[in-house]
Formats: C-alpha cells, structure tokens, sequence
C-alpha cells in the first residue's frame, strides 16, 4: 500500500520510519515547512497513492483533504483543531466517495480507556455525592488546550450518562507526550482512571494500523470501528 505523508514533524517522521513494518511504502510527502515537501496536494507526485497520513495543522486538513479525496485517496487524520468544520469535510469524503480514519487519539490504550471512562461514567452517574474531573498534560508546544482526547473523554463521560458538570484543565509543560486522568470524587474517597503515554510510537502504530484498515472502505470512520469497539 502507497502512503503519502501529510505534515512532516515528529509524528509525520515516525510514521514514515515505522511504516515498513505495516506493509506501507511511503511515496513521499506534503510539507512546504519540510525538506522532503514533493509538492501539493494536487502534484502528479500522488498519483497512485491509496492513503495519506496527516498529522499537520487544522488549516492543512481544510486545504488538503477535499484535494486529496477528490483524487480517490483515502485519509488518516491525526490532527485537531477542525471539528467545527467536519459536517463540510464529511460531506466532501461522501461524496468523493473515499474513507476517512479521523481520531484524536490513535493510541489503541486511549481508544479502550475511552470505553472503560464511559462505563465508569455510567456507574458513578447516580451517585449525587460524587463529582467528577478530568486533567490532561502534554509537551509545552501543543497548542490546543483541553486536547482533542480529554474532549472526546468529556463526550464519552457524558454519554455514559454522568449528569454533572465534567471539570477539565490542562497542563503544558516540558516533553510530556500525553497523560490523561480522569476522575470521580466523593465525600471520603477519590477514584482515579489514568492513561500514560511513554512515547509517540503507540499514536504512530495506530496510525498505521487505521491506514490499513480503511484502504478499500468508504465512508467516515473512528478508531473504535478499527478496533471493533462498540457502545
């Protein structure tokens, strides 16, 4: 399967370095900020590409995506910060008739960690003594503040049905490559769910895996289609 990479930073560099292991060759890659940038979107370069990876910006997802889909390529997305315009993006993958792997989190300990919060959610929702909380920290040059996952958290607890205001904060400091804690506290007694992400390899792998996963799909997809998790 033909690759290319969108955004060329530390995630962008590590998906290309591990995706031989995934059967993936990496055509080349879109970057003006990069060395190795072979052009837009729209280059001849990408002719016969069947997936792009993007980890870059919110502003390159609006400009490159409906250019790639539009070419019958398929597209793993990483990057957030755009989720006011994905009804417009949806609408342009439907159709070009292409699939689309859009996650803010492709670590697959998130992805099930999401799914134990929810449940934790739905326990510790009809118990009016207990409030609930949520930190996430990250490496000082992420931008967006709460993350795309604590927000996904957020919408998982609420879905499970946790009836109280969620209280969500943030820390950036340092090279952290992602913590997030959840948490539900009582009169006498604290409960806390954490996930620790040791490195970038785990969001990379996922990436790759989702790549696999939606070549040949149609339609718009999360990380709990590629994993087979439901509810």
């Amino acid at each position: 399967m033909r690759i290319v990479l969108v955004g060329h930073g530390k995630m962008g560099q590590l998906v290309g370095q591990l995706a031989s292991q995934y059967a993936c060759e990496v055509a080349g890659v879109i970057d003006p900020l990069s060395s190795r940038h072979g052009g837009g979107p729209d280059d001849a370069s990408w002719n016969g590409v069947d997936v792009a990876i993007d980890f870059s910006t919110a502003d390159s997802v609006m400009a490159n995506l409906p250019v790639l889909a539009r070419r019958g390529i398929s597209l793993v997305i990483g990057t957030t910060g755009w989720t006011a315009d994905e009804p417009a993006l949806r609408q342009v993958i439907a159709d070009a008739g292409v699939g689309v792997v859009a996650a803010p989190n492709f670590s697959t300990g998130v992805v099930l960690f999401e799914a134990v919060v929810a449940r934790a959610a739905t326990l510790f929702g009809p118990q009016a003594e207990f409030g609930a909380f949520l930190h996430e920290a990250h490496h000082a040059a992420k931008k967006d503040a709460p993350s795309g996952t604590a927000l996904s958290l957020r919408r998982a607890m609420e879905g499970g049905g946790f009836p109280r205001p969620i209280d969500v904060s943030s820390t950036r400091a340092g090279f952290i490559p992602g913590t997030h804690t959840v948490g539900f506290d009582g009169p006498a007694e604290t409960i806390t769910l954490t996930h620790t992400a040791r490195d970038r390899t785990a969001f990379a792998r996922g990436a790759l895996t989702a790549a696999q996963w939606i070549y040949g799909k149609r339609g718009w997809f999360t990380m709990r289609d590629v994993l087979g998790v439901n509810g």
